[in-house]
């Protein structure tokens, strides 16, 4: 009987042992799956989170979205609007070919002007002394392109034509508006009825003038408050080429000065030179044409101020630009006597520069940024 006592005492003993040695076992597998689960957890509520920041991001995307189609959809609403229009003020218009001879004659006729000094319509004369400032106003568009004001009036808008061809121009209701928009995003789209060539666009007196590139170069006037061409002419000069050896898209480039409006050109007759020649900007007319003795090798752009071209070209001074030759149509100032001026350090090559004479400021394009340069004047009588 002691010995059975003992074997059930030694038996319950090592069941004991089991039964505890199994406890400690299910307790560690419960505080692993303890773990595991507020890691899990954890990592559900993260993942939660990032899903909805992601869907509230969608959300703002979605109605971005929606925001720009209704623009898109409104803007095809208004050009749909602006076809029909046309189509109802202008008919279509017949084919006609110009006839050689007749642009002989036209070029004749204004051989015969040119034999006649040119008389100045006012009495401007101003000449430029130096760049007193130069301000970057922003970066929109490509390399090359054109902004400017009405040379004519003080409305204070502001246009862009981007690139070196297309038939978009934007409008922006002032110079701040342009410079704290988005690109051209606050701008109006206006469309042009054909495509522009080159980089010698000018606005004056509430119309556009450009140049379109067919068989003929043809000069449009387009007005814009009616949105439509009204009168158009082919530029009585043959065998034409680009004015500027550093910006070959353009093969006559508008002006407009304290004059009127001129075009800066060149032909295959004085293919070493630039030509000037002073238009009617009622009628398209040319009045007087010149030769100058300016060069196009290495030019970049040029302007005319109170009758006088004054020509642009690259400087061997790193990325600087210098008024190496002024021609001036009255004969009061030689290209000996005017003051050589150097343009501030900036980016690249002038695409285009336009002249205000209601502001005396040239509007840049360069390098697809858009600058401002104010001019210090000085009297022809004084050089």
């Amino acid at each position: 009987l002691h010995i059975i006592a003992l074997l059930l005492v030694l038996i319950a003993s090592i069941a004991l042992e089991t039964c505890f040695c199994l406890f400690l076992h299910w307790q560690d597998r419960i505080s692993l799956w303890h773990e595991q689960t507020s890691r899990y957890a954890s990592e559900l509520r993260e993942f939660k989170q990032q899903m909805v920041a992601q869907l509230e991001g969608l959300d703002k995307s979605k109605e971005a979205l929606r925001s720009e189609l209704d623009t898109v959809g409104t803007r095809v609403d208004r050009v749909e609007r602006e076809m029909d229009y046309l189509e109802t003020q202008n008919g279509v218009q017949p084919c006609v070919d110009v006839d050689d001879k007749l642009v002989e004659q036209q070029v004749t006729v204004v051989k015969e002007r040119n034999k006649a000094k040119y008389a100045k319509l006012t009495d401007c004369s101003d000449l430029i002394s130096s760049i007193k400032a130069m301000k970057i106003l922003k970066r929109v568009g490509g390399a090359k392109g054109m902004w400017t004001k009405d040379m004519g009036s003080a409305t204070g808008k502001v246009y862009i034509l981007n690139g070196t061809e297309g038939n978009t121009m934007y409008e922006f209701g002032t110079v701040r508006e342009f410079t704290s928009s988005q690109g051209t995003s606050a701008a109006t789209s206006v469309q042009l009825p054909s495509a522009w060539r080159g980089l010698g666009h000018a606005i004056y007196n509430n119309h556009l003038y450009y140049l379109k590139q067919g068989e003929e170069m043809k000069l449009i006037k387009f007005d814009l408050q009616k949105n439509i061409v009204v009168d158009s002419a082919v530029f009585p000069a043959k065998n034409q080429l680009p004015v500027y050896g550093l910006n070959p898209e353009t093969f006559i480039d508008l002006a407009v000065d304290e004059e009127g409006l001129w075009a800066i050109y060149a032909t295959q007759q004085n293919e070493r030179h630039i030509s000037l020649a002073k238009i009617d900007p009622k009628t398209l007319d040319i009045e007087h044409m010149l030769d100058t003795p300016c060069v196009r090798e290495n030019a970049e752009v040029a302007f005319v101020i109170c009758g006088t071209i004054y020509v642009v070209y690259n400087s061997k001074l790193p990325s600087r630009s210098r008024i190496q030759c002024v021609f001036d149509v009255s004969d009061m100032v030689t290209n000996d006597d005017a003051p050589h001026v150097y343009f501030p350090k900036r980016y690249g090559t002038h695409a285009s520069l336009k002249y205000s004479p209601v502001e005396q400021l040239l509007y840049a394009w360069d390098d697809g940024y858009q600058i401002l340069y104010k001019l210090q004047m000085k009297k022809k009588l004084d050089v």
